[in-house]
């Protein structure tokens, strides 16, 4: 895992208690790509499963995870892909 992957993995554990929590460095896959820089740790997948989940829409969801991330966004992460589900989901 990436520094800044180590990173985003402690902000989730902090703010959600994810029962399991899964973060993918994609950077390799935008080299070129607009938002991409040298060295890497800008696009990211996020697989999360949190009791926090339970009973909120996509998008609230989305944003629980974007507020805890606010800023690694802000800093260099471009892309997050986010899958969010409470625990019981598909």
């Amino acid at each position: 895992m990436t520094g800044m992957a180590e990173r985003i993995a402690a902000k989730l554990e902090a703010a959600l208690s994810p029962e399991r929590l899964n973060v993918i460095d994609e950077s390799h896959q935008h080299q070129g790509h607009g938002g991409w820089r040298e060295g890497g740790e800008t696009h990211f997948r996020v697989d999360i499963v949190s009791q926090a989940f339970a009973g909120k829409s996509r998008l609230d969801r989305h944003r629980l995870v974007n507020a805890a991330l606010a800023q690694e966004l802000a800093e260099r992460v471009h892309a997050l892909a986010i899958v969010a589900r409470a625990p019981g989901e598909g």
